[in-house]
């Protein structure tokens, strides 16, 4: 189903893929856990590693996840999947069972789980987190048009310890 890929030696259309495909950030095992859609993140090296960067805000659902697990991961989709990420990105895990509603499948990959319907997964290990503070922010225009409501994201940093690829897919 997936193969194995070298996170080193990929070439992403990285800008494209999260802006307009969005992503699906998932903590957990496949008994216990939950998603959520993101259209904001980053890819590079750190510390001669690769890494992701994900930002989730406090009142999310999915960050008492992250905060308690050691891995998460990064699900990319083809579009035909976009109604079930907007869905993800528009109600909260402590009120729906997400997987049911949008009819997407837990896939167990080592100590965390994805998507079985995803045509990429990154398997992050979290190396770093940190919460985004006012005070830190120089463009007075991004908390003013991001963080009306004072709810700041948490940065968390995963070292990408695994990059799954599905052959059949149309992603690119």
């Amino acid at each position: 189903m997936f193969e194995e890929i070298d996170v080193l030696n990929l070439s992403l259309p990285v800008f494209r893929l999260i802006n307009n495909n969005w992503m699906l950030i998932t903590a957990g095992d496949v008994e216990n856990h939950n998603t959520m859609t993101a259209s904001w993140g980053g890819f590079g090296i750190l510390w001669h590693s690769p890494m992701a960067t994900i930002f989730v805000r406090p009142q999310r659902y999915t960050k008492k996840f992250l905060d308690k697990e050691e891995f998460f991961t990064l699900s990319f989709f083809e579009e035909k999947y976009k109604d079930a990420l907007s869905f993800c990105g528009t109600h909260s895990g402590s009120d729906v069972n997400k997987d049911k509603q949008t009819n997407l499948h837990p896939y167990k990959i080592e100590n965390s789980v994805a998507y079985e319907e995803a045509s990429l997964i990154f398997l992050c290990k979290k190396t770093f987190s940190n919460a985004i503070k006012k005070e830190h922010i120089l463009d007075e225009s991004i908390s003013k048009n991001f963080y009306k409501d004072q709810d700041y994201h948490q940065i968390y940093m995963g070292r990408i310890e695994k990059a799954l690829f599905k052959k059949s897919s149309q992603l690119f």
